[in-house]
């Protein structure tokens, strides 16, 4: 396991998310549906960094039993993202609490109240993504322990501010809360960067995508490691009136055939031979199983290759202790030159 002693530099500035999150490197998994599972989780918890898993649309006891086999993995800290508008939030969340979760990440919109005091209440620290200031000061309010900050370049559900601005809006008001920046991050100096302006650490999904311990098939692991930044693109939105929710992926053929597939559909709307509601929900259902498809069965013409635009500096296939490592060395060297300078 890497050690925060190792790291000099960086463990000063990341005194804080070592005391909040109770790991070595104020580095965090993003949670990735189907991706962030026992074996991922574990192994960044292991290799020193917070793990967190993906509950996605897991049933309570499923969620019961990933957190059940992460343990027997790992005896590291490690959280558990839950979406809020899973039909069943409120289980998962006693699930959460049954199984003594240290950390719980609220993702998919604002969390109810009620969700935040009961998981406060069991002694949980909550987590929750705040994507602009005014949201963040209302998470705080409300009680929520910890900000994450995930700007437009991120993989998956995406809004439409940049890291950096978001960064520079939020950070020098969140004094209060530790606040972790997400989207786009992939390299040991921007970590640098983010830190010496007052986050306490990072998130960063793609970059472990292609770590060795992660169960993505290899013929999709190939696809990240070929690409460039500048192949990781938003869903595109045809018509207005039919809203896509943007969500940023490898451009593939999936992604091409999603806009002729909106046009026609919206085209047959149009001429009046489906209702509007059969039509947007053919559009919402385009990419349904698209995500497992990409992660499990190695679809990479049609599924959905849900990644960031860090996704240019996943370069090969290697365990999850060299990738913090090396983020954390360039972190260091970067933190030794600006000391220099």
């Amino acid at each position: 396991m890497l050690r925060a002693a190792d790291f000099p530099r960086l463990s000063a500035l990341a005194a804080r998310a070592r005391a909040f999150l109770g790991c070595e490197l104020p580095m965090l998994g993003g949670a990735m549906t189907w991706v962030s599972e026992r074996r991922l989780v574990s192994a960044i918890s292991n290799a020193g960094g917070f793990g967190v898993l993906a509950c996605g649309s897991m049933a309570p006891a499923q969620l019961a039993e990933e957190i059940r086999a992460t343990r027997l993995l790992t005896d590291r800290p490690f959280g558990v993202n839950l979406i809020v508008l899973h039909p069943e939030l409120e289980a998962l969340v006693e699930v959460c609490i049954a199984e003594a979760v240290g950390h719980v990440v609220l993702a998919g919109g604002l969390p109810p109240r009620e969700a935040v005091a009961r998981l406060k209440a069991a002694g949980v620290r909550v987590m929750a993504f705040a994507p602009a200031l005014a949201v963040a000061r209302k998470l705080v309010r409300g009680g929520v322990d910890a900000l994450v900050v995930e700007g437009s370049e991120a993989g998956g559900h995406i809004g439409p501010v940049s890291t950096a601005v978001l960064a520079q809006e939020i950070l020098p008001h969140m004094d209060g809360v530790p606040v972790f920046i997400a989207g786009g991050i992939g390299h040991g100096e921007m970590i640098a960067a983010f830190m010496a302006m007052g986050a306490a650490g990072v998130q960063m999904g793609t970059r472990f995508v292609c770590a060795e311990e992660s169960i993505v098939h290899p013929r999709t692991k190939q696809a990240y490691v070929r690409a460039s930044a500048r192949d990781a693109v938003p869903s595109v939105q045809v018509d207005p009136e039919f809203r896509v929710i943007p969500v940023r992926a490898l451009q593939n053929e999936g992604t091409r055939r999603f806009v002729r597939f909106q046009q026609e559909v919206i085209a047959r709307y149009r001429a009046g031979e489906v209702s509007y509601e059969e039509a947007a929900l053919a559009i919402e259902h385009y990419w349904a199983g698209a995500l497992r498809r990409a992660v499990l069965e190695g679809d990479v013409a049609t599924g959905s290759l849900m990644a960031g635009q860090s996704v240019g500096m996943v370069r090969k296939i290697e365990p999850v202790e060299a990738i913090l490592a090396e983020l954390a060395e360039q972190a260091e060297r970067a933190l030794a030159r600006r000391l220099a300078g």
